[in-house]
């Protein structure tokens, strides 16, 4: 009801009906705030860790472009997830860095041979730290017979070696650089579980994000043609990208200003990418582009990346019932699937550890809660009822407490291991390769505005509140003059 006509029935009614009519009110301002801040996309930020840009204290910086050569650095950072399971069948080769599977694991590859985990022949060449788990498995790790896993591995100075931990039953052959092993934990998968969320959620919200740019496809390319101005360059795509027939296409980037974070929603529900070639008007597609580039997968069932090209960025999967199969001859970014992932093909493909250093968007999920907090309150005094005389008996008021506001304290967290070398020297052809930082700065790095909910409203509710609670305070009082 409006608020004046809330205020007169207040005042006029008896005490009861009048702590009723607060609750309404409050009820009420508890709907609006949370209707202000219900589902916008209210800014943008990194992905927090265990994903996104490289951690720990040996990220190289640039990362390297693909090579054979001695180990650049170390990556703390997940760079394969899948909340669900993950297959290896084909004639796949390798995924390097860290990798973590909710569900189970299975290498079943054509005619045998040799799965490398964590440390790959050819890559960025940057495992995750010595000692890390390299690989994490929350049910069953299956290799099977003629097929075998490699973890960790060396280069002409040093070996990175690391573990495998899983939560059901390990069944063929996996050997290990020493002194890394096998472990059997029930708990494996319990520190991921909140990651899934956060690949859900984080996938959901950037599909929200209005389109900057355009695609268009003929003659065999398909053109992404950005605004040349904002540094979230986001393009819609309803279909598939894939070549005459299906076949295989060209991807070229223009109009992308330096720095800025490129977003491809990919918004069918079984899209595929088909791709022979990458464009970078900016520069090299992997070193220059590859970083800040997010090939997004919101509400796929099936998702499919296949071709014969090294395919630069990012992928992101957020339907936990989603399947999403990749049989590229490399994917130089991250990986992370809500559901399950399939690594496949006829080729020796590879998982190659690169980071994701863009900003995606961020969608408002909670209600703010205003500060300070209205606090519903029962009459104070409350007069003391007597029968013997007639002057009642005076009440002490009790001191309200002062609200206190509790200041959280930053947990630390530590890898499980400190990597045991610094990173060495980064080749010159990569000096233009983004900058792996963990994180971006919170002014001046091309955040959309955080509006959350308006201030104005959160004030007005806070005033309305108030403002009945004397009223009631006012009708009480008078209803307690008039009994005696």
């Amino acid at each position: 009801m409006p608020r004046r006509t809330l205020a007169r029935a207040v005042a006029r009614a008896t005490p009861a009906k009048a702590v009723a009519l607060l609750g309404v009110a409050a009820a009420t301002a508890t709907m609006l705030a949370v209707t202000a801040a219900s589902g916008a996309v209210t800014g943008t930020a990194p992905l927090d860790p265990p994903l996104g840009a490289c951690t720990g204290g040996a990220c190289p910086n640039p990362f390297p472009p693909i090579s054979n050569g001695n180990f650049a650095g170390r990556d703390a950072t997940i760079n394969v997830f899948a909340g669900g399971n993950i297959n290896v069948t084909g004639s796949v080769a390798e995924a390097e860095g860290k990798i973590v599977a909710l569900g189970n694991m299975t290498v079943n590859k054509s005619g045998g041979g040799v799965y490398n985990v964590g440390v790959v022949g050819a890559g960025s060449r940057v495992p995750p730290p010595d000692g890390d788990d390299f690989l994490t498995v929350g049910g069953d790790l299956t290799v099977s017979a003629g097929s075998r896993m490699e973890v960790g591995g060396s280069d002409a100075t040093t070996t990175a070696w690391g573990n495998v931990r899983h939560g059901g039953t390990s069944s063929g052959t996996v050997n290990f650089a020493a002194p890394g092993q096998l472990i059997q934990d029930p708990d494996a998968a319990a520190p991921y579980r909140s990651v899934r969320t956060t690949i859900e959620e984080r996938s959901s919200c950037a599909a929200e994000a209005a389109a900057t740019g355009t695609v268009t496809t003929e003659f065999g390319t398909a053109t992404f043609a950005g605004d040349g101005s904002s540094l979230l360059q986001v393009f819609n795509v309803p279909g598939d990208l894939v070549g005459t027939g299906g076949g295989m296409v060209a991807l070229s980037f223009t109009g992308i200003p330096a720095g800025a974070t490129v977003l491809v929603n990919m918004l069918g529900s079984n899209p595929v990418i088909n791709v022979n070639s990458v464009f970078f008007s900016g520069g090299d597609p992997l070193v220059d582009l590859g970083a800040r580039l997010m090939w997004n997968f919101p509400t796929a069932s099936t998702g499919r990346i296949t071709g014969s090209a090294q395919f630069a960025g990012s992928i992101l999967a957020g339907d936990p019932a989603s399947t999403i199969s990749v049989s590229v001859p490399g994917v130089n970014g991250r990986v992370y699937a809500a559901g399950n992932l399939n690594h496949e093909g006829a080729g020796g493909n590879e998982l190659h550890a690169y980071p994701f250093n863009g900003e995606l968007p961020v969608c408002s999920t909670s209600t703010p809660t205003p500060t300070p907090t209205p606090t519903a309150t029962t009459t104070t005094p409350t007069p003391t009822a007597t029968t013997t005389t007639p002057t009642p008996t005076p009440t002490t008021e009790s001191p309200t407490p002062t609200p206190t506001t509790a200041t959280p304290t930053p947990t630390s967290t530590t890898s499980s291991a400190t990597p045991s070398e610094s990173a060495s020297s980064t080749p010159a052809s990569a000096s233009a390769s983004p900058s792996a930082s963990a994180s971006a700065s919170a002014n001046g790095n091309g955040h959309l505005p955080d509006t959350g909910s308006p201030a104005w409203l959160l004030g007005s509710i806070a005033a309305i509140l108030i403002a009945l609670g004397a009223l009631l305070f006012t009708a009480v009082s008078r209803q307690t003059k008039r009994r005696h």
